[in-house]
This record gives structure tokens, sequence and C-alpha cells, in this order.
């Protein structure tokens, strides 16, 4: 559905993009994750029309961005990150006269509005003025606003940002919610919500793509040894000197919860047949497992890893 090819941006001898492509399939939610000043909202200005590339393509549906700009913006919903919401306009007034302004006629206006009303669930504050709303709930009338037109395609730059921890859920929801009938690309520096609303990702630094792929496969191909988590208790001495024998496992030991009752990281290369061992060597030596788990790899810990070591090549 849309395809970035070879782009690049100069500003003032600067690049801000360094020639980077990707495509994203119809349906998809693309995490575009980056440190501020990586290229994020650049190459959301570039795809929605907004900004014109120093040089490279962007194709939506096969048709180049810039050679066919009033076909595209019928296709795109942009909501930036300063979304430019009138203080002194009602809800109300504020998605008709953004509705018009997109040329939408009587019924089907009135049809719209009543549908991104109750999918961005701002009925309660429909006929209030939107500067007596919260930042929650002024999001959320942006989202209503980039819905009108009913786009394929939704660009939300940093849609969270300013927002607490609650709000953030109420939007994260919501934008997973929408994605389900419509390609999203969500820009942001908050891993957690990347790794919640997302099914891919792309990490960009300094106008470069790191990467791109799933969360999940991400994890998988960053997260080198499975490092487990260990409590237990009795014949602690037995335990260690038993696992001592397998060369490929690496115990430490974390500070003793009692004289009895110890805590362990353990480290291998081998996460299904480590657990069997701890198990087995545990049962060997009297020791009884009090918990064992996986320590989760997060996006934030490949996000780090990836950025950081492009910095020292």
């Amino acid at each position: 559905m849309i395809s970035v090819k070879n782009l690049y941006k100069n500003y003032s001898g600067k690049y801000a993009l360094n020639g980077i492509s990707f495509d994203v399939s119809k349906g998809q939610i693309l995490g575009f994750l980056g440190p501020n000043g990586a290229g994020k909202t650049t190459t959301m200005r570039i795809i929605s029309g907004f900004l014109a590339p120093t040089s490279g393509k962007v194709f939506i549906n096969g048709m180049d961005v810039f050679k066919h700009p009033l076909e595209i913006k019928r296709l795109i919903g942009y909501m930036p990150e300063n979304n430019p919401i009138p203080m002194d306009l009602q809800v109300k007034e504020y998605l008709k006269f953004r509705g018009m302004l997109k040329g939408l006629k009587r019924d089907n206006l009135r049809r719209r509005i009543d549908f991104v009303v109750e999918q961005c669930r701002i009925d309660s504050v429909f006929n209030k003025l939107i500067g007596t709303l919260s930042k929650g709930y002024r999001q959320r009338v942006g989202l209503a606003e980039t819905l009108l037109h009913d786009p394929q395609i939704l660009i939300l730059d940093e849609p969270t940002v300013g927002l607490d921890p609650a709000q953030i859920r109420q939007v994260r929801d919501l934008i997973r919610q929408i994605g389900t009938e419509r390609t999203v690309i969500l820009s942001t520096h908050i891993l957690p919500e990347a790794e919640a609303a997302c099914n891919c990702v792309i990490i960009i630094n300094n106008g470069k793509i790191q990467v791109m792929d799933t969360v999940g496969n991400l994890n998988k191909i960053h997260r080198g040894a499975a490092r487990l988590h260990l409590e237990i208790k009795n014949n602690i001495s037995k335990f260690e000197q038993a696992l001592s024998e397998f060369p490929d496992i690496t115990l430490k030991k974390a500070n003793p919860i009692s004289d009895k009752h110890y805590s362990y990281f353990i480290e291998s290369m081998d996460y299904d047949n480590v657990r069997e061992t701890i198990f087995n060597t545990a049962v060997k030596t009297g020791c009884i497992i009090l918990e064992m788990h996986r320590e989760k790899i997060m996006l934030e810990d490949v996000f780090i890893k990836l950025v950081t070591q492009e910095k020292s090549e």
C-alpha cells in the first residue's frame, strides 16, 4: 500500500533523511521509532505530501504522492505532533467545519461525525469548548477529525505526547481499534507504546533505518542468551556444585533472601533445555524451586542496542 523508495532530505547541507526505503502493507500498524531528530517527522510529512524530498519517491496504491496530490490526500488522515486545534470552538463546531473543508456534504457529513464521535468516544464532550478539555480528550478530537473523510491510511505523529499514563493507554487502545480497519503509521519515542500497539516497527536514527521487523522477531534476534530468574531453597551449596558441571550454563547469585532461600540469574544459549536441566538438578540435590521465569527482553533493550551500536561504528 505504501512504498518509500530511497528518500533523502537535505536541510542546509545536513541530511535529515539519508536514503531510506521501506514498504507498509495494508492493515499494518507500523511503529516508527527513533530518538528526537532521527528523521521520523520528516518522513511522515513527506509521505503525507506536506513536504517534498530532496530526492526519492513515495508511492501509495501505486500512485506517486507528488504527481497525484489530491487523490493521495483523500486516502490519508494525518495528525501532526502539535495538532493545531482551535480552542474557541465547540467539538461539534470544529468537526463540522473540518468535514466541510474535506468536501463532505450534509447527510454524509452528519453520518461521519456521528461515526467518529462514537469511535473516538467523545460524545460526552461533543457540546463543550475544546479549550476546556483535557489533553487526552483533545487528542481524541484530533483523531476524530483525522478519521472524518474515512481515510485508508492514518499517519499519527507522536499521538500520545504530553499525556498521562491513563490517557496514553486510552489513546493506544483507540489506535489499536482503528488499526483493525486501516493502515496506520505511528511515530513515537515511547517504546512500550509501540510494543503494545504495533505489529511491525522501524527503528531510525540519524536519518537511516537501523532495522525493520516485527516486535517478536526483533526480540528473538537481539536477545542473545536466555536469562532466567530463579529462586530456590534448601541444599543451596549442593545445587550450585551440581549445576557447575554444565559448562554452557552460567550461574550468577543475587542477594540471598534468607540463609536457606537464594535468588539467581542463570544464562544459557539453550532456553528449552536449560529449564529441564535446572529442574532435574533441583530434584537431584533436594532443592525446592520457588520461582523460575525468563526475563523478558523489551523493545527498549533492542532500541538502545541498535542506536548505541551505530554511534560506536
